[in-house]
């Protein structure tokens, strides 16, 4: 009889226990006695204290002690414990790492940038460390550091990014909606930009911006570059080499005026050549004067076109309407100038190649003559003195 009062009781307990709401193991709570010490170190320094309010607060903070260290089951637990595996729950997160350039790095990725694991927030808490206005310091943390880009060869990002456009949006305005890190290189599966899957792969630049920049990016793939590029031609531009990847700089500004032409330039060095003989070129370097007509103010920035294309700026056609941008009155006999005139080609410009051809002989004689006059006239001089003083040795 008592036998059977006792296992009607047990019987009525476990029943209590499964209908009742869940509760932390009384593990947790030993846990927390020990650990709950937010000072608490290991032998090594490290710290193993948790903040009880902090980790019942945060994502992480529903889940007992032994759901991520599973191999700590009673006290005394392992002095070493295994590491925690976070792929046990977040296994799309952990497959996108295994093959991204952060699988080998020494510390742990997930806390690397998510923070402590005993304190994690969601992603929209504006306190997490990947809350977007908190990626570029988070990201920042390696890839500002001298001695973390020397020891595994990085460029060193950081100031660049926080200086640039992107950088400025969100640190300085606050917008959410700006670039940062992830935007363009993703979050989990970073790839190498050698690597042609990766977002920041040279063919794939373009789609990437165009995520946020929608409408210069059709214009790009309509334009002679876009049009190159999906034609496999690997030299030609994508929107890293006008604007940079990381120290982006605001278009209209003068710092970006003054350097755009040399970066045209750097792909187009015939006609930067040209264009530096021109009016336009010299008026620009006289006191950085940033209102003269530079690449894209005549030929367009992004919907780059052929002279041949009836919609170019530059086609015949449109030439009084591009240049009257600037030169009020502009008619059919002022657009007769050529802008990128070769002084050096004979086939295509036979009259200036010959104007300049004459002009350089006439100061090649000029200066011929006048330095043949002045080797005689020092030579004369030379004779006369020496005259001058074997008569005055006479005399004496």
């Amino acid at each position: 009889m008592k036998t059977s009062s006792s296992f009607s009781l047990t019987l009525f307990t476990s029943v209590l226990l499964l209908a009742a709401p869940a509760q932390p193991l009384h593990a947790d709570v030993d846990c927390l006695s020990c650990h709950g010490d937010p000072t608490m170190q290991d032998a090594n320094g490290k710290s193993i204290g948790v903040d009880p309010a902090k980790f019942h607060s945060s994502i992480h903070g529903t889940l007992k002690c032994n759901d991520c260290h599973k191999d700590i089951h009673d006290y005394p637990h392992p002095d070493h414990p295994a590491p925690v595996q976070c792929e046990s729950c977040h296994t799309d997160e952990a497959a996108g790492l295994a093959g991204s350039v952060h699988a080998k790095v020494n510390d742990h990725p997930c806390t690397s940038c998510h923070g402590n694991a005993h304190v994690i927030v969601t992603k929209t808490d504006p306190q997490s460390p990947v809350y977007p206005l908190n990626i570029p310091k988070t990201c920042g943390s390696c890839h500002g550091d001298p001695a973390m880009a020397k020891k595994y060869h990085l460029p060193n990002v950081y100031a660049l990014f926080i200086d640039s456009i992107h950088g400025f949006a969100l640190g300085k305005e606050g917008l959410l909606v700006a670039a940062n890190c992830t935007s363009c290189h993703g979050s989990h599966k970073i790839l190498s930009h050698t690597d042609p899957r990766s977002s920041t792969y040279r063919t794939n630049i373009s789609a990437t911006c165009g995520t946020c920049h929608v409408g210069i990016n059709a214009q790009y793939q309509a334009g002679v570059h876009g049009k190159a590029v999906a034609a496999g031609n690997p030299s030609a531009p994508v929107c890293t080499d006008c604007h940079t990847a990381h120290g982006i700089i605001e278009p209209t500004s003068s710092d970006f005026r003054m350097q755009s032409t040399p970066i045209c330039g750097s792909c187009h060095r015939d006609k930067f050549n040209t264009y530096r003989d021109t009016f336009h070129s010299q008026l620009g370097l006289l006191g950085g004067y940033v209102e003269t007509a530079r690449c894209w103010d005549c030929h367009g920035a992004h919907d780059v076109l052929p002279a041949s294309d009836p919609r170019s700026p530059i086609a015949p056609a449109n030439l009084v309407t591009t240049c009257g941008r600037c030169h009020a009155g502009a008619n059919a006999s002022f657009v007769q100038y050529q802008p990128h005139a070769n002084a050096r080609n004979r086939r295509l410009n036979p009259a200036l190649y010959y104007i300049r051809l004459f002009m350089n002989l006439l100061l090649a004689s000029v200066l011929t003559f006048f330095l043949l006059h002045t080797v005689l006239w020092l030579i004369r001089s030379n004779f006369a003195r020496k005259g001058g003083a074997a008569n005055g040795g006479k005399h004496a």
